[in-house]
């Protein structure tokens, strides 16, 4: 079986539930939190995922990694994590997360705009480059994320869902090369 097939139906079934509660928005900035804490937190993402960790234990670290320690749990997400513990699915829970995200986000023409340039760029380069962004895709919603990647040596690349525009010199210098050899 697909390995993405499960994560993605557990996803459209918390969906589904929380378009019926009004929950549908609280519920992607949760994911959203949810993603980041598995990804930025050491040790984190092999606790969910390590079968020796019982589903109880887990289901009260994700409930304490996105709520808090003082804080209570959204009851949709305090409903679904038991749901997950009840089905032994609590490992599936990073999957489950990027697939809601992704999934609201198509409902809600939210487009996720990762831009990575060789240096920092200033505010007014920064909104210049939203605004050709903006044109180009049209309606929508827009989150940007900045990085910075000195190998670039030069330009940017900005990747805007799974499309990519490199215009970095780093890969101008590869093209120049196989030109040249060819």
């Amino acid at each position: 079986m697909d390995q993405g097939l499960i994560p993605r139906r557990y996803a459209k079934a918390l969906y589904a539930v929380g378009e019926e509660r009004s929950d549908t928005a609280k519920l992607y900035r949760l994911m959203l939190d949810l993603v980041a804490t598995l990804h930025d937190t050491p040790g984190m993402a092999s606790t969910v995922s390590n079968p020796f960790v019982s589903d109880a234990d887990k289901t009260s670290l994700l409930t304490m990694a996105v709520c808090g320690k003082d804080g209570k749990p959204d009851a949709t997400f305090a409903d679904f994590l038991r749901l997950l513990e009840m089905k032994k699915r609590t490992a599936m829970i990073g999957d489950i997360a990027r697939a809601y995200v992704d999934l609201y986000r198509k409902a809600n023409a939210i487009y996720r705009i990762d831009i990575c340039s060789a240096a920092s760029m200033a505010e007014s380069e920064r909104k210049r480059l939203e605004g050709i962004i903006g044109k180009h895709i049209g309606e929508g919603t827009f989150e940007y994320n900045y990085t910075v990647d000195p190998s670039l040596i030069g330009g940017f690349t900005v990747t805007v869902n799974s499309e990519r525009l490199d215009a970095s010199v780093s890969t101008q210098l590869k093209q120049l090369r196989l030109k040249l050899i060819s």
